[in-house]
C-alpha cells in the first residue's frame, strides 16, 4: 500500500526545497499571483483545502489571509508537465473578496508595459494601509 504523501515526491522541488506556485482564480482565469511552496506547505493546502505558502523573506509557512483576511480557497491543485511548477485555481475570499495583492488589487500582476514603461492598469480597491494594521 502507498503512502498518502507519496504524490509530493512527484514534484521536482528545487535545490531550495521549493516549487514555484501560480494562483488562478477559477472563476475568471485571472492569474492572481505567484509564490512558492515547499514540502509542508503544499500538503497543508491539500489537507485544508485553503492556500498555505511558503515565506522566503520570513522563512515559514504563510497561510494566505492570516493578516489581511484574504484567504483563497483551493478547488483544483495541477502539477505542470515538468513536474516543477504547482497550478492552484483559487477563489479569492476575504473582507474585500477578489483582493489577492498587498497593494489592494484584485490581482498581483497590475502592471502592463506600455511604450517602454511599466504602468498600473488595474485600480487599488482598498488602501493597503487600511488592511495591514
Amino acid at each position: 500500500m502507498t503512502s498518502s504523501i507519496d504524490w509530493l515526491d512527484a514534484v521536482q522541488w528545487d535545490a531550495n526545497g521549493l516549487v514555484p506556485v501560480i494562483a488562478q482564480e477559477a472563476s475568471s482565469g485571472d492569474v492572481m499571483m505567484f509564490a512558492w511552496m515547499n514540502r509542508e506547505a503544499l500538503q497543508k493546502t491539500a489537507e485544508l483545502g485553503r492556500a498555505v505558502y511558503f515565506s522566503r523573506s520570513r522563512s515559514k509557512l504563510w497561510f494566505k489571509g492570516e493578516e489581511s483576511g484574504h484567504v483563497q480557497t483551493v478547488h483544483d491543485i495541477r502539477l505542470d508537465c515538468d513536474n516543477d511548477v504547482v497550478l492552484l485555481k483559487i477563489t479569492q475570499l476575504g473582507h474585500e473578496p477578489g483582493i489577492a495583492c498587498h497593494t489592494g488589487r484584485h490581482s498581483c500582476f497590475y502592471q502592463s508595459l506600455q511604450n517602454d514603461q511599466w504602468q498600473a492598469v488595474d485600480p487599488v480597491l482598498k488602501d493597503p494601509e487600511s488592511i495591514y494594521k
